[in-house]
């Protein structure tokens, strides 16, 4: 029987992280220069720890941080990744674990492997952080470090600056990082697109089959499963991007249903429309994608005109989409698209005038 998976899941190059810690590493010495300010220091960030579920012994699938897999691509958790800015070389420090840890999670890998596997210039124990960056520094007063502090505006919460015992024998800069490596983190290279375009092509096969699988009677969580399965299983995607969002019939309406209290378990009922907000990652790079569909196959009239005028918007502005252009226009242009046809369609009547509030944000009056 044929694969009902055209893809397999492609090698991830460790070139991709050097590449990463090198244009880091160019952006941040162009800012000191501006700044007038030496070209030396440590450029220094703690990776993601495991967490365990509350009081039990239990480990919950560990993911890296973001910040720290961008320069690193290290998948273990307990990591620190320092980048010396005056020699550009990158230094790794791992756990030293116990002994028993071989019996319990398997091989404890010698320091060559990580060197090997990560591409860096050498790696040491997480207890030799204070001793060996002491010693590459070499200078009067405290060494330097820069630390990764600052505001993500989507969650608002804070990036975690790095700690570990003998911080205080360091000066520090919480300042400094954040805006330029969350700038380089804007423009991917072309490693990074490959694996973006993975992570949507196995989503996308993914959503394809959920909806060829989808019947009256099932549950929302069983269509949430089908694209679980499929992405991991032909795509090696462990991960999804965010919670998946299996939504059906009136539960469509609520932007993050799918969590813990609403955990996508309603019957699909004939009538309804789906609406799947699902993507994988690999390797730490995501895909989002939001389908709709009648869950019986069959559009109703409204559901068709809603449905088309929401295609039609999509349409207009990946026509529009280019270098250079404004992502505002594009978010107007298809709010102006949806309005449009649904006054063709005779939905809404009036006319369609555009303004900006006091926040800077579109908004369109439609004037019955």
């Amino acid at each position: 029987m044929a694969s009902p998976s055209s893809l397999s899941p492609p090698e991830v190059p460790m070139e991709l992280h050097v590449g990463n810690r090198k244009k880091l590493l160019g952006s941040f010495r162009d800012h000191l220069s501006v700044t007038s300010r030496p070209l030396h220091g440590v450029i220094f960030l703690q990776g993601g720890e495991e967490q365990s579920r509350h009081c039990t012994d239990h480990i919950e699938l560990f993911r890296q941080e973001s910040y720290f897999a961008y320069l690193f691509g290290v998948r273990e958790p307990g990591f620190y990744g320092a980048i010396d800015i005056a020699s550009g070389d990158s230094i790794l420090f791992t756990p030293r674990l116990p002994a028993d840890y071989a019996v319990w999670l398997g091989e404890i890998k010698q320091l060559s492997y990580f060197k090997k596997r990560y591409m860096v210039s050498s790696v040491y124990y997480t207890d030799e952080i204070t001793k060996v960056l002491h010693q590459k520094y070499q200078g009067p007063g405290k060494p330097l470090l820069y630390l990764l502090h600052g505001l993500n505006t989507d969650s608002d919460k804070f990036s975690k600056p790095a700690d570990f015992e003998g911080i205080d024998k360091f000066t520090t800069d919480l300042n400094s990082l954040h805006p330029i490596l969350t700038e380089c983190r804007v423009l991917k290279s072309a490693y990074e697109l490959a694996l973006i375009q993975f992570a949507n092509d196995i989503s996308s096969e993914a959503h394809v089959e959920v909806m060829r699988k989808t019947k009256v009677g099932m549950k929302e969580y069983q269509l949430e499963s089908l694209f679980l399965h499929h992405t991991y299983m032909y795509g090696g995607c462990r991960h999804c991007s965010y919670t998946c969002v299996c939504a059906t019939g009136d539960n469509s309406s609520v932007l993050h249903y799918g969590h813990a209290a609403a955990p996508n378990d309603k019957t699909l009922d004939d009538g309804d429309m789906a609406l799947l907000d699902m993507g994988a990652e690999y390797h730490f790079y995501g895909s989002d994608i939001t389908c709709s569909f009648p869950v019986n196959g069959r559009f109703t009239h409204d559901q068709s005109l809603v449905y088309n005028a929401v295609l039609h918007a999509h349409n207009a502005v990946i026509a529009s989409m280019r270098p250079g252009v404004s992502w505002v226009n594009m978010h107007k242009l298809a709010e102006r698209t949806i309005l449009e046809s649904l006054k063709e369609r005779e939905l809404l009547f009036g006319y369609i005038c555009l303004y900006f509030s006091l926040t800077f944000r579109t908004r369109f009056c439609f004037s019955l």
